[in-house]
């Protein structure tokens, strides 16, 4: 591993002229797919004090196979497509992994990572770098963005849309942490955290710049130049909105979308019940 971490460090130096004649180059990429897709490398990991840590070196990895990939048409039916040839759809390993990818139109991309048991229904699609871990469900029509961390025991709703980054190299990807429940046509961005056990509910979109209004402590929250923005463990989120600024604004009564956290689970509240609850 070290020495596959040193070759991409160093091919990625490299002007693209440069790179395209090195022997080594694809099947350097080549090996580092394999080990992006079994779940040895991945964007970023949780470190023993909670913090989340990039690795550039997957990011890199991942911007040297664009570098080195040709166009290529992967399909000459009424609806064609094409792609890099570094980044062919992926064919997971869903049998040895028991991994439900439900026929209508969905798509995994090399180089994202599925677990034991994740399910993905149609249609949805699934980025280069993604990390989604065991028992999560992808619902229709959902994004997972590249580099984008995602929890065990997941729920990405109908329609949810995971943010990716790849560059710049050291931006952090959205975190999805585990047991957390992302209701439909949610929108996640910007390298926000979203801590273990939180419910976001249907139609939040939380981004660097949304402030969420902590209603049970009181606090803003907001991104900062030293840190994401972070949902809490256990918050239920919900739409609000806040008075607009401005003597037209006021005149017009006039608001802006915003988040909310209504509530905190406790352990015995499972997410759909913390939500209702928190609705009513």
């Amino acid at each position: 591993m070290d020495a596959l971490r040193a070759t991409i460090e160093r091919l990625f130096e490299l002007p693209k002229a440069e790179l395209l004649e090195q022997a080594e180059a694809r099947e350097t990429f080549a090996r580092f797919l394999e080990h992006v897709e079994a779940g040895q490398m991945r964007a970023a990991s949780r470190a023993e004090d909670g913090q989340w840590v990039v690795d550039p070196v997957v990011k890199k990895g991942i911007l040297i196979g664009f570098r080195l990939g040709s166009n290529r048409l992967y399909s000459t039916s009424p609806l064609p497509f094409a792609d890099k040839d570094t980044f062919p759809p992926q064919v997971p390993p869903l049998l040895e992994r028991n991994v439900r990818i439900v026929p209508g139109g969905s798509s995994v991309r090399a180089g994202a990572y599925l677990g034991q048991n994740v399910t993905c229904m149609p249609p949805m699609y699934i980025n280069v770098g993604a990390y989604v871990d065991d028992n999560t469900m992808v619902d229709s029509h959902a994004l997972v963005g590249s580099c984008a961390q995602i929890g065990k025991r997941v729920h990405l709703s109908a329609a949810v849309q995971i943010g990716g980054v790849l560059e710049p190299i050291g931006m952090a990807p959205v975190v999805i942490e585990d047991d957390v429940m992302v209701g439909g046509n949610c929108g996640i961005y910007e390298g926000t955290v979203v801590r273990r056990r939180a419910v976001i509910g249907t139609g939040v979109i939380l981004n660097a710049s949304t402030p969420v209004y902590d209603l049970v402590n009181e606090r803003v929250l907001r991104a900062s130049a030293d840190g994401p923005l972070e949902i809490p463990e256990g918050a239920v989120v919900v739409p609000g909105s806040r008075p607009a600024r401005g003597d037209f604004a006021k005149a017009n009564g006039l608001q802006i979308a915003t988040a909310l956290i209504v509530k905190y689970r406790d352990e015995s509240t499972g997410a759909r019940t913390a939500l209702e609850d928190a609705l009513r």
